[in-house]
C-alpha cells in the first residue's frame, strides 16, 4: 500500500475549500497552513489568465525530513504516509530545512513541527482526507498508488503527470495534472516585498521609512498610497504576477551562526594544542590550562546555543536518549558530547599538573595520548555541520562538497585568532599569528572558489549565492566577512605589535560571524513554495 495524491490543476477553481477543510479538520492555527492554494496570473493586460495549484506535503517515498529528524518525531508509515508526533518533537526545525517543498511549519501553539498527514485518522477508519471530500470539482484524488484498480492509479496511468522538484530525488507521491509552469516553480517569478497582484505592501515607520517608501514607489512607478490606480500604460505589466505571498520566519536565525563560530573556536584551540604537542613542541603548563579552559567554555557555549534555539529546550536530552542515527543532528550531538568529555579530561590533567597534584613527567606522558585521541573528535566536531547542512535538502546552497573542508579551515582560523588574542607578542602568540595568516589566505581561496567563482547547480543555490554576493547580504559579505574578517587582519598581523595582533584576532572572529550569518540566512529566504 502506498498512499498518494493526484491534483488536477486544470479542474481547480481556486475556491480554497480544501485549505478551509484542512484547517477545520486538524485544528490548524491561524498564520500557518497544511494545505494552501497557489494562484498565479500570467500574461499582460488585458490578455491575462489565472491558474491555481493546491500545495501541501508530498508524502515522499524518500522523505528527507524523516532522515534529518533526530528523535523520529517525523516518520514514515508502512502505507507511505509521512506522519509526525508533536509530543516527541524537540523543535529543532531541521525538518523545515530538509523539505524542498516548504510543507512543514512550526505550530505557533505547540512549538512542534506539523504538516499535512493525509488525514491519517480518517484514512484509518475508511474515510478520505477532508480536502478530497470537500473539493467541489473533484480536483483532488487520494488513494493507493500501488492498486492498479484504484482511481488514483488510473489517473496517473491515463494522464501526463508531473511532480515538483524531481531533481531532489525525494520521489514525491503528489502528482499534478496540467497547470502552469510558473505555479510549479517558486522561482519562476520575482517576489518583491512591495508589489503583488491585488496589493502594494507599504512599510510602516517614521519619517525615514516614509521617505524610503516614497522613493521606492517612485522608482517603481507606483502610487504613493493604495494598489488601485489609473495611470499611463497598462495597469499590470508583469508577465507573471504573484497574487499574494505568506511570509515565513527564517527557521534558523542568529544562534546557528553563533554556534558555528563558538564550535570553530573550541575545535580550533584543541587542534592547535594537539598539533603543537604531537610534533614535540611543548607549551608552558599555564598556557595548556588556558587552552583547555577556553576549549571547554566554548564547547559549553555551543551546547547552550543549540539548546536555546530549540522550540522545546527541555526535550533536548531526547537526542541522546531517543536517537535516530541517520540524522547528523544526533551524530553531531554525540561527537560534541565525546569531545567535551575528553576536553574536560585534558583540562583536568593539565590543571592537576599545574597545581602539582600529579607528577609533571606523568602529565607529559599522558598528554600526547589524550590530545591524539581527541584530535579526530575535534576534527569531527568542526566538520559535522557540513553533513547536517547536506541533509537540509531544501537549501541547495548548503549542498557543497567543499563545505567540510571549509569548516575545518574556519576552525583553524578561529582557534588561531583566539590564540592571538590570548597571547599577543610572545612566542606562542607568534606561532598562532603565523597559522592565522595561512588560515585566512586559505579561507579566502575556499570562499572565492566555492561561492564566488564556482557556478551553482540549481536556481535556488544560484539565487542564494547572488543574495550573498550582490543582493541583500552583499555589505555583510564584502565589508564584514571579506574586508573585516580577512583583508584587515592580514594587514594588522603583518604590521605587527601586540595591539595590532589583538585587533586582528577580534576582526577575524567578527568577520567569521558575518560570513556565517550570510551563509546560513540567505538560503532560507529563497522560496520553496
Amino acid at each position: 500500500m502506498n498512499y498518494g495524491f493526484v491534483i488536477d490543476n486544470d479542474s481547480c477553481i481556486g475556491c480554497h475549500a480544501c485549505s478551509t477543510a484542512c484547517k477545520s479538520e486538524n485544528s490548524v492555527p491561524l498564520g500557518v497552513n497544511r494545505t494552501w492554494v497557489k494562484s498565479v496570473e500570467t500574461g499582460a493586460y488585458p490578455n491575462v489568465t489565472r491558474s491555481f495549484q493546491v500545495t501541501r506535503c508530498n508524502h515522499c517515498a524518500n522523505p528527507p525530513c524523516v532522515r534529518i529528524c533526530p528523535v523520529t518525531a517525523m516518520y514514515q508509515r508502512d502505507d507511505g504516509i509521512v506522519e509526525f508526533d508533536p509530543d516527541m518533537c524537540i523543535g529543532c526545525k531541521a525538518c523545515l530545512q530538509a523539505c524542498p517543498y516548504d510543507a512543514i511549519y512550526i505550530d505557533p501553539e505547540t512549538g512542534s513541527a506539523a504538516k499535512c498527514h493525509y488525514c491519517a485518522h480518517r484514512v484509518e477508519v475508511g474515510l478520505e482526507p477532508a480536502c478530497v471530500v470537500i473539493c467541489p470539482e473533484h480536483a483532488i484524488i487520494a488513494g493507493d498508488l500501488d492498486d492498479p484498480d484504484s482511481e488514483i492509479a488510473q489517473k496517473v496511468a491515463q494522464n501526463t503527470v508531473s511532480v515538483r522538484k524531481p531533481e531532489q530525488g525525494t520521489a514525491p507521491n503528489l502528482f499534478y495534472i496540467g497547470g502552469d509552469d510558473a505555479a510549479m516553480h517558486p522561482t519562476a517569478t520575482e517576489r518583491t516585498p512591495t508589489t503583488f497582484a491585488w496589493a502594494d505592501v507599504l512599510p510602516v515607520g517614521g519619517d525615514g521609512a516614509s521617505a524610503r517608501s516614497h522613493k521606492r514607489h517612485s522608482e517603481q512607478g507606483l502610487p504613493e498610497a493604495g494598489p488601485i490606480h489609473i495611470g499611463k500604460g497598462r495597469m499590470a505589466e508583469q508577465m507573471v504576477q504573484v497574487v499574494w505571498n505568506a511570509q515565513h520566519k527564517v527557521p534558523w536565525h542568529w544562534p546557528v551562526p553563533a554556534y558555528l563560530v563558538t564550535k570553530a573556536i573550541a575545535a580550533g584551540l584543541f587542534m592547535l594544542a594537539a598539533w603543537r604537542t604531537l610534533i614535540g613542541v611543548s607549551l608552558p603548563d599555564a598556557q595548556l590550562v588556558t587552552l583547555g579552559i577556553w576549549t571547554v567554555v566554548f564547547l559549553g557555549l555551543t551546547t547552550a546555543l543549540l539548546v536555546f534555539d530549540l522550540e522545546h529546550p527541555m526535550r533536548f536530552l531526547r537526542i541522546l536518549t531517543r536517537p535516530q542515527w541517520k540524522s547528523w543532528l544526533v551524530r553531531g550531538a554525540y561527537l560534541l558530547v565525546a569531545f567535551s568529555l575528553l576536553a574536560t579530561g585534558w583540562l583536568a590533567l593539565e590543571g592537576a599538573a599545574l597545581m602539582g597534584w600529579i607528577d609533571g613527567s606523568a602529565a607529559e606522558g599522558l598528554r600526547p595520548w589524550i590530545l591524539g585521541a581527541g584530535l579526530p573528535l575535534a576534527l569531527g566536531a568542526a566538520a559535522y555541520t557540513a553533513f547536517l547542512f547536506g541533509q537540509a535538502e531544501g537549501r541547495d546552497l548548503w549542498q557543497n562538497s567543499l563545505l567540510p573542508v571549509h569548516l575545518l579551515v574556519q576552525a583553524v582560523m578561529a582557534g588561531a585568532a583566539f590564540g592571538v588574542v590570548l597571547w599577543p607578542g610572545n612566542a606562542t602568540g607568534d606561532v598562532f599569528a603565523t597559522v592565522l595568516i595561512w588560515a585566512v589566505v586559505i579561507d579566502l581561496l575556499v570562499i572565492f572558489l566555492g561561492e564566488v567563482l564556482m557556478p551553482h547547480a540549481s536556481d535556488t543555490a544560484a539565487l542564494a549565492a547572488y543574495e550573498i554576493i550582490r543582493g541583500k547580504y552583499r555589505k555583510i559579505f564584502w565589508l564584514g566577512a571579506i574586508v573585516l574578517g580577512h583583508v584587515l587582519p592580514l594587514v594588522l598581523v603583518l604590521e605587527g605589535g601586540s595591539i595590532m595582533l589583538v585587533l586582528a584576532g577580534l576582526a577575524v572572529l567578527v568577520g567569521l560571524y558575518a560570513y556565517e550569518w550570510a551563509f546560513v540566512t540567505a538560503p532560507q529566504e529563497i522560496p520553496n513554495s
